[in-house]
């Protein structure tokens, strides 16, 4: 797994994608920090795991639209191509 950066530096030069990437990491080892205690911080892990969930498919959702190589992507590709709608029936 990649290292983490401060956010703040992230945040002012990088994409969505490695601010999501890098919020995932920051994530990541905070939730390995809250599951090893028995204390307090044990109530924030559920909020922790449910954001950690929606940035990886945030992230998985930008990766999607980043390859256009998969099989419904070349069909929409050709039909804009040949000049039909994207919509297929």
């Amino acid at each position: 797994m990649a290292r983490a950066r401060k956010m703040a530096t992230v945040t002012a030069s990088g994409t969505r994608l490695e601010q999501l990437e890098n919020l995932a990491i920051v994530m990541a080892k905070q939730i390995d920090l809250c599951t090893g205690k028995l204390d307090d911080s044990m109530k924030t892990v559920p909020q922790l795991v449910k954001q950690y969930r929606e940035t990886i498919k945030e992230i998985e959702e930008i990766r999607g639209m980043e390859k256009d190589d998969d099989e419904i992507g070349e069909i929409l590709s050709a039909r804009k191509a040949d000049g039909k709608p994207d919509a297929v029936r």
